[in-house]
């Protein structure tokens, strides 16, 4: 059964729970040659080794990855050298091997962290040369590289693409799947939107995946090549649009189709962008959240496509995370501030006046932060009460503020009365279906003019 992103992360972090735990009598409860290796399968650009690295993180191991595709035989397992053994009361030139490269970083990185255990994750091993299939095959079946066995307490972690996706990639054998706990996952939008809203992906990006969801990943053959849109695409194309604003260079469909490399959404993500910094102009999103908007655009959006409205309350939302995200930056520092304060005071006594002056300051600021970003979500219901009445404008704004990590965040440190009341409400629970149907029936209507075009 195929998984998500985010399951295949859990399942992961559940594995190397599983394998890390000791019994009573100080050993691994799962004997090492029974840990199965982890192999993940999946599409291209879906994100695999980011994966790795947050589940390192959270798991507080040290992480140590490769792209085998980049390593040569002689990498992999070693060099050979040539050296005198007797058998048998007979002297005999044996050909042995040095440490493998990656081994030895292993050790290399025990040392360096001073763990014992970690992870080791060797990416796209399904797609090496001839001459090192056969060492991956050893590798997943007995955790060797040549005759150098990967330590004890290091989880194994290897990633693959499926043969659809790449001409390259060999197939695995009965014998090593019987040895891994194989996990295959796929492309979700939904659950590629909370990363994306973490890692402040351009609410341009997904306001147009709302409503185009099946354009976050595609891939297609055709007789003129390949065409695709993949997860590392959508965050690339992001990187690039925030530093071409801040430049004040436009953008373009050839500029997107270097990143979306599938014609037809690129065209239509650039013309959505067009309309997207449009929009954001029209409306003066930074008005809005001070409370100040024209009539005209009330009455405007009434009358607007559903995909502007959409647009809109995306631009409103991916505002106010910034917003939130900043006020969450200057609440972390204090934060640390304070405990460093409380450690010195313990240590030293009474703190120096200028160093309490300071502190306040800092607290003052923050205070001032929180009240003017909770004022902005006051004027942002304002305007969405006014213009969307309760409609499934409204609902999709409260679920968005629910999704945005940084929003999610200062709600619940700061509170506010109109999110839980939508948020609790029979409008919350019921719309969403509408929303979905009035997503549904605005791309049959794009889809149709644009198949009449």
């Amino acid at each position: 059964r195929l998984m998500n992103i985010k399951r295949a992360k859990e399942e992961i972090k559940h594995t190397i729970d599983a394998y890390h735990l000791r019994g009573a009598d100080g050993k691994y409860r799962i004997p090492v040659i029974r840990q199965r290796p982890v192999l993940l399968m999946g599409p291209p650009g879906i994100g695999k080794p980011q994966i790795m690295e947050q589940v390192a993180e959270e798991c507080g191991l040290p992480l140590l990855s490769y792209t085998i595709t980049h390593h040569t035989r002689q990498s992999a397992i070693g060099l050979p050298f040539i050296r005198e053994k007797e058998y048998q009361g007979k002297m005999h030139s044996v050909t042995e091997y040095t440490m493998s490269e990656i081994i030895s970083a292993v050790y290399e990185k025990m040392e360096e962290t001073g763990q014992q255990e970690g992870i080791l994750f060797i990416d796209e091993i399904n797609c090496v040369s001839e001459t090192l299939a056969p060492t991956m095959l050893q590798f997943l079946q007995c955790k060797t590289f040549g005759n150098q066995q990967v330590p004890e307490g290091w989880i194994i972690v290897a990633a693959g693409n499926p043969p659809e996706y790449n001409k390259s990639v060999r197939e695995f054998d009965i014998v090593t799947l019987d040895r891994v706990k194989k996990i295959e996952i796929q492309a979700d939008y939904q659950v590629w939107k909370e990363f994306a809203y973490e890692q402040k992906i351009h609410g341009a990006i997904i306001s147009y995946l709302d409503i185009k969801p099946d354009n976050f990943y595609q891939i297609e053959t055709t007789v003129d090549g390949k065409r695709f849109v993949t997860a590392r695409g959508w965050q690339d194309l992001s990187e690039i649009l925030q530093v071409y604003e801040a430049l004040d260079i436009p953008v373009d469909q050839e500029v997107v189709g270097q990143y979306l490399q599938h014609g037809r959404i690129a065209k239509d993500f650039a013309a959505y962008f067009d309309l997207y910094a449009k929009y954001k102009t029209d409306y003066q999103i930074d008005g809005i959240l001070k409370g100040v908007w024209k009539p005209s655009a009330i009455e405007k959006l009434k009358f607007a496509a559903f995909d502007e409205r959409l647009s809109v309350v995306g631009l409103l939302i991916s505002r106010l995370g910034e917003i939130f995200s900043q006020v969450q930056a200057v609440d972390e520092q204090v934060t640390e501030v304070y405990e460093q304060l409380k450690a010195k005071k313990a240590l030293e006594g009474e703190l120096d006046e200028a160093i309490r002056a300071d502190f306040e300051a800092q607290v003052s600021r923050r205070e001032q932060m929180v009240e003017e970003a909770a004022e902005n979500l006051e004027c942002a219901f304002d305007f969405c009460e006014t213009a969307f009445g309760e409609g499934q404008e409204l609902v999709v704004f409260v679920t968005e503020l629910t999704i945005n990590p940084y929003s999610s965040w200062f709600i619940s440190e700061n509170g506010c009365d109109r999110y839980y009341k939508y948020n609790k409400g029979l409008l919350f629970r019921e719309g969403r279906q509408g929303i979905l149907d009035d997503m549904d029936a605005l791309r049959d209507r794009m889809e149709r003019r644009e198949g009449g075009q």
